[in-house]
């Protein structure tokens, strides 16, 4: 009788072990259910993601995905409260430059043991390196956008100027010239949509050689504001305060209020993000005529900084593995184009970038893809305390100085002075 009360208790153990280990099933014995917090928000980006959850949840019968809508706008203070309270979602959509605070703080997991090498392979290192703190890797860059220049074709037609080409750019001196030479009676050159100066300066600014950011060999971070640091500011900031080219009441405004203006042919040029040609194909009026240009180049080319989407994986998931294989498989090159195209983005796979999909000359998909080889991690990518850094100190002053009202020369001691202050306490 012992004996049979002996093997009845090794059974039921084993039973019990089989359904606490790795990840398996919930405690009732059902399938693993992942959350999956996406931040699309265009309607062909969000019908694409909740596609792919769809496809996945019909052939994956012990691990099911559930959907969460989440939102840019609140992205960073949701997940550290969600984090601190033990209540992330499994896997996590967000953008590299908002990762560093989390890796570091231990929120994240590393996933360098859990990628299939496929996918490691087919995304460039460069774009691995936006994701990389401290050796590990906390997320996978899966969306990428460049800067371009959007134009009125057929003001560009009237003023007689050269159109470039990602071949032959313009140079930012040429840049200049162009924009005064398309302001006339009552229309601008550019409008430059700054109402969030900081990114888009420093990503167009590794054109010219900028950096700003430096590191020493003991890893600690300085604010080094040189000559090539200068170079794209000066262009905006004397576009509206010395030529007259540029609009100074654009400065304040977000992407999609200045298309109005330049649908009305107040602004003959906007530089914008690739994906606001969503927003051009849908609110272009009847018979307007539009077309995208690169952004302009410098002594480093057409280089510029991205911060590519990411989606990472909590480290307190207790389902990294699944939700890595999740992950990978979202990633496939054929999704991937899938969420591109939702996007109105690039790619950041090898694979999928050679999709002919993107390679048309319809919406400039060609020009955009064009650019993908340029595009390299921001230069704050890494940076710790980088959120607050750019919100007390560089928006600002990088504000402040478009507008005119100090200098460059106050903007360099802003920048590296008070910036400094701030990057000192996270690198004690």
């Amino acid at each position: 009788m012992r004996h049979s009360r002996w093997v009845l208790f090794l059974a039921v153990s084993v039973l019990l072990l089989a359904g606490c280990s790795g990840d398996g099933g919930t405690d009732g014995g059902g399938p693993v259910v992942l959350r999956f917090q996406s931040l699309a928000w265009q309607e062909e980006s969000v019908t694409a993601n909740k596609e792919l959850v769809k496809e996945w949840n019909a052939t994956h019968r012990d691990v099911k995905v559930e959907y969460v809508q989440g939102s840019w706008d609140s992205v960073h203070d949701q997940l550290l409260t969600s984090f601190e309270g033990g209540e992330a979602p499994d896997v996590i959509h967000d953008a590299s430059d908002d990762l560093a605070d989390f890796a570091y703080g231990g929120y994240l997991a590393d996933l360098r043991d859990l990628l299939p090498e496929r996918l490691k392979s087919d995304i460039p290192r460069r774009s691995w390196e936006s994701v990389t703190f401290g050796g590990g890797i906390y997320g996978v860059p899966f969306l990428q956008e460049p800067r371009v220049l959007v134009a009125n074709s057929a003001l560009l037609r009237e003023s007689g100027v050269r159109v470039p080409t990602p071949d032959d750019p313009w140079s930012w001196e040429e840049f200049r010239s162009v924009a005064k030479r398309l302001t006339g009676k009552g229309r601008y050159g550019v409008a430059w949509p700054l109402k969030e100066p900081v990114s888009a300066t420093l990503n167009l600014s590794l054109s010219a050689g900028g950096r700003l950011f430096h590191r020493d060999a003991d890893g600690r971070v300085e604010v080094r504001f040189e000559a090539a640091d200068a170079v794209v500011p000066r262009i905006v900031h004397d576009g509206v305060n010395t030529d007259g080219s540029a609009s100074g009441t654009t400065l304040g405004m977000g992407g999609s209020d200045t298309l109005p203006g330049f649908f009305g042919g107040r602004y003959a040029m906007v530089p914008l993000g690739f994906s606001y040609r969503q927003q051009l194909v849908q609110q272009a009026p009847k018979g307007f005529d539009w077309q995208v240009l690169p952004a302009p180049a410098g002594a480093d080319g057409l280089t510029q900084g991205v911060s590519p989407q990411t989606l990472s994986v909590a480290e307190d998931s207790p389902h990294k593995k699944a939700a890595a294989e999740f992950v990978a498989y979202l990633l496939r090159p054929a999704n991937m184009v899938r969420l591109a195209l939702g996007d109105w983005m690039l790619p950041t796979g090898t694979e999928a970038l050679r999709d002919p999909a993107l390679h048309t000359g319809k919406h400039d998909w060609a020009t955009g893809t064009a650019l993908a080889a340029h595009l390299r991690s921001a230069p704050a990518q890494s940076v710790r305390g980088y959120p607050e850094w750019k919100d007390k100190v560089a928006t600002p002053a990088f504000q402040e100085y478009y507008s005119g009202a100090i200098t460059l020369a106050e903007l360099r001691e802003r920048l590296e002075t008070d910036g400094n202050l701030v990057l000192a306490r996270y690198q004690r």
